[in-house]
């Protein structure tokens, strides 16, 4: 079985790049999963690929619109998971995120370079940079 996980940062590149040419090209037992940004989704082309029969199911944390409308014909789809945008979540986050903020805080303090910095012209955090 082949998965497809999008965990893409949205940038003008990204946005929309899981369109019904992308969901042409998965095999036809392929599940997309996509934990990273909603508009990295065309949403009709999912729908319609899913329909079809193109790709086998999803998995989607993440949506164009959120909350998903409640008239969205993902909701209904019995090949398709919905979870609640907590993809990122994990036992003792709030304390990771605290340790970061607080090195960070030491880091600027001492004029060091800080941690995690997200390059205003890519839309993301570089690789190496954490």
């Amino acid at each position: 079985m082949d998965y497809v996980v999008a965990v893409a940062p949205l940038t003008e590149q990204t946005k929309g790049m899981f369109d019904a040419d992308a969901f042409a090209a998965m095999r036809p037992g392929a599940r997309f999963v996509n934990v990273g940004r909603g508009e990295l989704v065309r949403t009709p082309d999912l729908v319609d690929a899913l329909r079809a029969g193109r790709i086998a199911g999803a998995a989607l944390d993440v949506f164009d619109t959120e909350p998903l409308p409640s008239d969205s014909p993902l909701w209904t789809m019995e090949n398709v998971l919905i979870s609640p945008h907590m993809s990122g979540d994990f036992v003792g986050w709030r304390d990771t995120l605290v340790e970061v903020f607080a090195d960070n805080f030491q880091r600027w303090q001492t004029d060091r370079p800080l941690r995690n910095v997200v390059d205003k012209r890519l839309g993301y955090v570089p690789t190496g940079d954490r």
